[in-house]
């Protein structure tokens, strides 16, 4: 389902921009995590390889600034980075190698402050790709002789990589390997060339990593060549409660259409990723086209092949950093004021599109969340998170691939083990898993008829917008993902 075609607009129902500052409900503690399952390789070979590649996951290589994965992705904290861990290693051991200026607020401050490290957040600098260039809020060009970007993301846990290429939450590295030395030049600044055998040890222990031996078993099956579409769910025979067992039902229903249940980061259903996809005019806003007896409807415009999606959660960022929605981890800290202009190629001569593009709100003020209304079409002026937005937090995926199609775009995250990584999304925005599934029934769900799961349920506290899921539907779904 690639191409031109139309879809619902989902601009009718979106939630005002009151019930958007209404913001999210106080949410209950992670559970703790369970130990790793590491070494789960079937042949000799491979345990090999996986036991003698951990050195060099948790010792720093020769010609670093003594960072090794292991400082970024603890094996104690389901190899993700938690922010409660950081304060406390800040305040055990200043001279942590965490601790290292690449990831101060400011490099250059006489004194290092690490706020946004505090959050689990590290800093990523990218290039720009050829066709873009950096915009003010005014459409100027103002993009850096050297061609890059810095944004905020949090750190994946490396659990179950085995079969959840690519990696990097844009998706940058098509392997571990690549993965490795993007990690150790960024981050450890490695002053010379790695050898591939080192890489390959290294990739080959991130390998033998599961958040438990279901997602193992998921690991195996791939590796003996049943295809992903043919793999079957470890959760078929596995033994649950009635609430869990209810939680599954939510989980098939609203969950594996984008993330997939058996490998957990597959689309399934691409209606629903047909969802997130617009045509954009030049100066990046959805066009739309009105239908005779239903009114102005975006074009969606799919491009092939792409399993990366935007979700608006970037939005909600957004929306925080100018005091519009509370309760985010990211409304404590300073993010990125970016955006792009986008051209036909590295000349860079003729525009294809500008994003976020500048608003045209209802009232003519300029952080007004209500959008103006085209007086011919009647639909509303704004850009593909449908409401006037004057930068974006983190572009995402479009950085590298220079397409408009994949801005504020994300890898698909496999979902085993996710009761035990908070915070969560590409910036750690959402501090615990009762947040996230929030914000799903409320702002995501909803928004994708090909889901089936309209807004019926009467919200939680007055003020907010009706969910697709019921109180019941979210604690089930809670409990299920604590066992996933």
């Amino acid at each position: 389902m690639n191409g031109r075609h139309h879809v619902l607009s989902p601009f009718v129902a979106l939630p005002s921009a009151a019930l958007i500052a209404a913001g999210l409900a106080a949410c209950s503690e992670a559970p703790e995590p369970p130990s790793l399952l590491v070494g789960t390789a079937s042949d000799p070979a491979s345990r090999g390889q996986a036991h003698a590649g951990q050195r060099f996951f948790d010792e720093p290589l020769s010609g670093t600034n003594g960072r090794a994965c292991a400082t970024c992705h603890p094996e104690s904290e389901h190899t993700a980075l938690i922010p409660a861990s950081v304060a406390a290693r800040l305040a055990q051991n200043p001279g942590d190698p965490l601790f290292d200026a690449l990831e101060a607020d400011d490099p250059g401050a006489p004194t290092l402050t690490f706020e946004h490290l505090k959050r689990g957040l590290v800093r990523i600098t990218l290039p720009l790709a050829d066709n873009m260039d950096l915009l003010d809020s005014a459409g100027n060009v103002i993009t850096p002789p050297e061609r890059t970007v810095s944004v905020w993301r949090g750190v994946p846990s490396v659990a179950n990589t085995s079969y959840t290429a690519p990696y990097q939450l844009d998706g940058r590295a098509a392997t571990l390997q690549d993965q490795a030395i993007d990690a150790l030049e960024a981050h450890s600044q490695i002053s010379h060339a790695v050898g591939n055998g080192k890489l390959d040890l290294m990739a080959a222990f991130e390998s033998s990593i599961f958040t438990s031996e279901r997602a193992a078993q998921v690991a195996a099956q791939i590796a003996a060549g049943v295809p992903i579409a043919s793999i079957s769910s470890p959760e078929d025979g596995m033994p649950l409660t009635a609430e869990q067992a209810r939680g599954r039902a939510v989980f098939q229903a609203a969950c594996t259409g984008c993330h997939g249940e058996a490998t957990g980061n597959v689309i399934t259903n691409p209606a629903a990723r047909d969802s997130f996809f617009f045509e954009l005019d030049h100066n990046g806003n959805v066009v739309y086209e009105v239908i005779p007896g239903v009114g102005p409807v975006p074009v969606s415009n799919t491009p092939p092949d792409n399993d990366f999606l935007a979700l608006g959660l970037t939005a909600l960022t957004y929306l925080g950093q100018i005091g519009a929605f509370p309760g985010l981890l990211t409304n404590e800290v300073e993010m990125p004021r970016i955006r792009l202009r986008f051209y036909t190629d590295g000349t860079r001569t003729t525009q294809v599109t500008d994003l976020p593009p500048i608003p045209v709100t209802a009232s003519g003020e300029p952080f007004d969340l209500n959008p103006a209304i085209d007086p011919v079409t009647g639909a509303p002026i704004t850009g593909p998170d449908f409401i006037p937005q004057w930068w974006s937090t983190d572009p995402g995926r479009c950085l590298s691939s220079g397409s408009p199609s994949d801005f504020e775009s994300f890898d698909i995250p496999q979902l085993r083990g996710v009761a035990h990584t908070a915070p969560y999304f590409h910036d750690n925005s959402h501090t615990t898993l009762d947040q996230v599934v929030d914000t799903y029934s409320r702002f995501v769900l909803p928004l994708v008829p090909a889901l089936g799961m309209p807004p019926v349920h009467p919200p939680e506290a007055l003020g907010l917008p009706a969910e697709a899921l019921s109180p019941r539907q979210k604690a089930d779904l809670l409990a299920f993902l604590a066992v996933y």
